[in-house]
Formats: C-alpha cells, structure tokens, sequence
C-alpha cells in the first residue's frame, strides 16, 4: 500500500505557552525544519520543539526529547559530518555551541564548544571533508559563510558575506501580505527599525552537478509568501549569482500557506525533497507548522518543488519517481459544503471549517466532551482520505510548565515536550443515521490528522467529535477536509490573459469557468518551466507582485474541481509598453 502523508504534515507538535504580564498565550510551533538521512533513518530537528523526531519512511515520526541540547533556541540546524551528527542552533550575546553524536536517539551529545554567537546556521561538508558555516537573520545584514575546522569546528579565517535582500529586484522579498507593499504587518517598533526591507535568512547549502546552491528564504515567516530562493556559485565561500526561477519553493494559496526557512535532502531512492515553514500566526507571529514537497533538478540544473495542491494527500514513492507524479491524485470534495454542528461560539461559526483556510476555524461554545461537527458531501463522490484539523483556541488550563523556560523578547516561553494529544473521534455514513468509526482518536489525535481509508466509500456524511482536551480547550477545527473523486465532468478550460504591470507584478485575469471550484495560476521563465503555482479560490483575477525585474515571465491557469484538473494553455506575459 503507498504511503500517503498531506500538509502541514502529521507531527506531534510541542504545545508554548509564551507570557507577557498577565497574558498568557498557548499554541502549538514548529518550523525551521532542518531534515537528513543518516544510516537509514531521517532526522528532523525544528524550531520550539524540545527534541527531534527520526523516521524509517517520511510517514511514522517518532519523538525524542532532548534536555541536554538548546532546545530554546531557534532554527536548529543538523548535517553529518565525518560520520556523526553535528547539531547548532541560534543564540545571541554568548557563543553557540556544537553537538556531535554518532547515536542521537540514545542521547548521547559530545558538546563541543563555540566561539561565536550566530542565528540561523547551516553546516555543510563538501566532497573533499571541508567543513563550512552558513548564518545570518536580519533585514539589515548579509548571510554570511566561513570555513571551519572539521575536528574543532572553530573557525578558519574570517566570515565572506555572501548574499542579502533585493526586494527592488525581487518581487517576492517583498515583506507583505501577497507581496503587497500597501499590506505591510509589522509592529511600529520593527517598521521604525527595518522599514519595508526583507528578512533574508534560514541559509541550507546543497551541492548538485558539481555546483553550489545556497538556499535562503524571505521575506519573514508571518506572511503567506514566505518562500526559499537561491544564489548558485562555483565555490563554497562564491560569488553567487542569483538564480532567476527563484523562489523555488512557494505557497501563497490554499488550506495553509508559506513554504520557507527549511532543507533539502535526499531519500533512500535518490528523490528530492524539500522540507519548509507554513504559517499560521494567529494566536502567535510564530505559530507554525511544517510541510514536506517533492522536488527535483530539471535538465539545466535548475531547482523545483512541486507545490501543485501542496496541501492535498501526496504519495510516499518506494522507487525513483518523477516528482510531478506525487500529487493531484484525490480532490477535496468537502470545500463549501453544508456543516452542522452541536453548538457554536458565535465569533467562529461552522462554515470556516471548509472554507479552507487554516487561520479560520469553527469553535464550540462549551469545554464539554462529544461537541462535534457533521459535513455534508456532493452525493456523486467517492471518499479516499480525510484529513482532520484541530486548534487550541484560548489560553485553556495547561498544566504547569515542567522546566524554568526561557525569558526574551517574545516574553518568557515554556515548552511541553509530552505529547499533548488533540483528541477526537471520526466517523462516516451514507445516510446521516448510521455511522461507522474511521479513526478512534480519542486519547492520541494530532493536529493534522490524515485518515485514509482501506478502500473508497460512497459517503455522504463525515462526522468528528470532540474529546474533552488536555489543555481545557472547546474543541474546535480548522479544516474538516474530505479528499476523494467525483463522478461528473472535469471543469471547462480557462484562458489567462496577463499583463506586466510593472518591473515585480503582472495581472493575470481569465474568464470564469464552467464547472470550476478553483484555479491554479502556475507561472515561470519559460512554457516548460511553470514552477511557481499559486491555487486561487472564488476569484478570476490575481495580482502576481512575486515577479523578478528584468525576467519574462509565461503563465497558465488551470481548472478543477471535485473529479479533477484541466490543464490551461501556457501565454506569455506582455510586457508593459515604455
């Protein structure tokens, strides 16, 4: 049977809570994702999260927490190195050191100590044993590298600066909601401080063909375009030049959106992957999550995700496998359906759990067990998966943190490294009378729970019901996300027109198209190499403000709906006359 995983992917996350004064926030983190295979089993460390998690297969995680390594600091970064796991993180006004193992999952760290302070690293050990260090967070400072003793790992010779933010040249740097200059979030102190300038930072080296490609991302982790672009060079330390099909990893639209900050790496099979940084950042700017996207080198080297329904179910391979082979297989079939549900807080009604947007969600008016929430489904379907989104909403009753935490910025933080489970019980039917359990999850739910069925069911209900939560919550859902195929007809072909409006933005426009639920505008430098894609719900318009200066652009839009996609006819993007 192929495994299926579908983002954000199904992790444990670790439950905050951050206080300042008297408020008292809790949510759920992870980000930053720092992802490799070592002897057989893939590491992941991010951000906020009081450990790792290992896996034999991309699917199971399982959780080690770690109390002897910074777990309160951020973007942890691991690469093998001479045969061990080397691990550093972020940290400013005192060294940061470095820990190496050869059996992480026994705890056992050899601490070696740091000379200097830096924030967001990466390590990276080239085909002739040298060893280099990569940092730098900041709209005001370039990532930097050096090269560092392969024992010691102390530094030798001084740091190069090697890249930094271009949002004048590079439209999605821009620090904005959709890129949109005009929707700048940032508080008054950081726009005194950094004004419109972009966050270039999350550094992650690869070696391909014989070539660097140092990967970063911009232009900051709350916005939807948070993204990782690159800079390609002949040397470990450069020059870097900017490779234009940046970013190569993108997702403004959809259930939940951002894809930066993360790794490369490959699998068993020689596939490429890229694990990224989506957002939430509602309760908190850093509440987050993690998604996993097939990748690849095309025929000129150039770096892709595929990021077409980056959020539906996407398959595992056991094999080497074309990366565009990995998606698109069910379509949701629960956007925009008739909800019920045993009771509502009136500021977060039912419909938001299928409006697919992971900021929005329905809440129940009361803390009690068995408050649940039904969808109704097109009556022309068959049911493959369903992917169930539970949010802590409100401070709750938590228990009371179980170490010091860490005071900052950001207040003081506190991490559960347990497993805080969001429990809940699924079930379907076909008729709205007699229901049939799907998944049991009343005593280890998660929050982006993908139940995929033995075998398609011609469900017209699908019901999930809350338990009574750990943390005193009302139980409440994001995403009640029903994946299968429908019997009727594909939607009718849609057109683009599209026109430069300026050096970074263009305004792709089509028709509206029969049959449609929504549009996939895939963009890129050339009718082959549409790798960008931004999925568009319930319009027939987008300003793309993601642009590179002096590039021209093609661009097509597609159709779907609940039996599936038709794809648009590429068309290049006029340029604006002068």
């Amino acid at each position: 049977m192929t495994l299926l995983i579908c983002n954000p992917i199904d992790l444990s996350y670790r439950v905050q809570q951050v206080v300042n004064g008297r408020r008292r926030r809790v949510f759920r983190e992870a980000a930053d994702p720092s992802v490799v295979r070592y002897r057989d089993r893939y590491y992941l460390f991010a951000s906020m999260s009081g450990g790792f998690w290992h896996s034999g297969d991309l699917h199971t995680w399982e959780f080690v927490a770690t109390p002897g390594l910074p777990v309160y600091d951020y973007a942890p970064d691991v690469r093998e190195i001479d045969g061990r796991l080397v691990v550093c993180a972020s940290r400013r006004g005192k060294p940061c050191d470095f820990y190496r193992s050869a059996g992480p999952k026994a705890g056992d760290w050899e601490v070696i100590p740091g000379e200097v302070a830096f924030w967001d690293p990466n390590l990276f050990q080239d085909d002739d044993g040298r060893v280099y260090l990569y940092e730098g967070c900041s709209a005001n400072a370039p990532i930097r590298g050096v090269e560092l003793d392969r024992a010691t790992l102390r530094r030798i010779g001084k740091p190069v600066a090697l890249i930094g933010g271009r949002p004048d040249q590079h439209g999605w740097e821009r620090p904005a909601e959709d890129f949109d200059p005009e929707r700048i979030k940032r508080p008054f102190v950081m726009r005194l401080m950094f004004g419109r300038r972009p966050f270039i930072e999350g550094a992650w080296m690869v070696k391909h063909a014989g070539r660097y490609q140092l990967q970063y991302a911009a232009p900051a982790t709350q916005f939807n375009g948070y993204a990782d672009g690159t800079y390609i060079g002949n040397s470990p330390l450069g020059p870097f030049e900017y490779e234009p099909h940046s970013p190569f990893s993108s997702k403004p639209g959809g259930f939940v959106t951002g894809a930066g900050h993360g790794s490369t790496f490959q699998d068993e099979h020689g596939n490429w992957w890229h694990a990224a940084t989506m957002r939430i950042s509602v309760h908190h700017d850093f509440e987050r999550r993690l998604g996993l996207f097939p990748a690849g080198f095309d025929d000129d080297g150039v770096f892709f995700c595929n990021q077409e329904f980056a959020d539906y179910p996407l398959a595992l391979p056991d094999a080497p496998a074309d990366p565009w082979s990995l998606t698109g297989r069910w379509m949701l079939l629960s956007a925009g359906c008739a909800v019920t549900a045993s009771s509502t807080d009136p500021a977060h009604p039912a419909h938001l759990a299928v409006t697919e947007d992971i900021r929005t969600w329905w809440k129940a008016a009361t803390t009690e067990p068995g408050e649940w929430l039904t969808v109704a489904l097109p009556a022309d379907s068959l049911t493959h998966a369903i992917q169930v989104n539970p949010i802590e909403d409100g401070p709750g009753d938590p228990p009371a943190p179980s170490d010091p935490g860490q005071k900052g910025l950001l207040g003081h933080r506190f991490i559960d490294t347990g497993d805080v489970a969001a429990p809940f019980l699924l079930e379907g039917s076909a008729d709205g009378t007699t229901w049939t359990p799907l998944r049991d999850a009343t005593s280890d739910g998660r929050s982006h729970d993908l139940v995929v069925l033995a075998e398609p069911q011609p469900l017209r209900f699908v019901r999930v019901t809350g338990g009574r939560h750990p943390l005193g919550t009302a139980f409440a859902v994001t995403g009640l996300r029903v994946f299968g195929l429908g019997t009727g007809p594909l939607p009718a072909a849609a057109r683009a027109s599209a026109r430069r409006t300026d050096p970074l933005t263009a305004h792709i426009s089509w028709p509206a198209a029969a049959g449609a639920r929504g549009y996939n505008v895939r963009y890129g430098l050339a009718p082959d190499k549409l790798y960008h894609c931004w999925q568009v719900d319930g319009a027939t318009a987008l300003d793309l403000r993601s642009l590179n200066a002096g590039h021209a652009y093609w661009v097509a839009v597609d159709t779907f709906n609940t039996n599936g996609v038709t794809r648009g006819t590429p068309v290049p993007i006029e340029e604006t006359s002068r």
